[in-house]
């Protein structure tokens, strides 16, 4: 087994004890069952949204997320008891968060939004994004 698959079967492991929507501060509060507890900015959230439309069907099929730095996060809906649907100010809201899921955000966020910022900085975006204009 190697530490991939170790880190993703421990992530799935995780339930979370708690779920807060902080607006003012515009995080997603998530509480586990282990102790561990992650505050998760809605812009990083919808960055790193688990849906189709973000990751694409295969790696190299991801879409960099541009112009979310003033999203919010208008609704929290729960999917069984295994996940939930965080409905974006922007109308996304095909993602299904796992508690699996938010745990690794929460674990792996410093690498992952240094990875975001990263990516910015290869193609000269500079951060916070501007708002990205559908194409006609």
């Amino acid at each position: 087994m190697n530490a991939a698959t170790t880190d993703k079967e421990r992530w799935a492991a995780r339930t979370p004890t708690a779920i807060k929507l902080r607006r003012q501060s515009r995080v997603l509060d998530v509480a586990f069952d282990d102790g561990q507890r992650f505050e998760l900015p809605f812009e990083y959230l919808r960055v790193y949204s688990p849906s189709a439309e973000v990751r694409g069907h295969g790696p190299g099929q991801e879409t960099l997320q541009l112009g979310k730095h003033e999203v919010q996060v208008a609704k929290v809906d729960p999917i069984g008891n295994y996940a939930v649907r965080l409905v974006f100010s922007d109308g996304h809201d095909t993602g299904l968060y796992t508690w699996g899921y938010l745990y690794e955000l929460g674990e792996t966020r410093a690498a992952k939004w240094q990875h975001y910022l990263d990516r910015l900085q290869q193609l000269g975006i500079p951060y916070p994004t501007q708002v990205a204009h559908k194409k006609a």
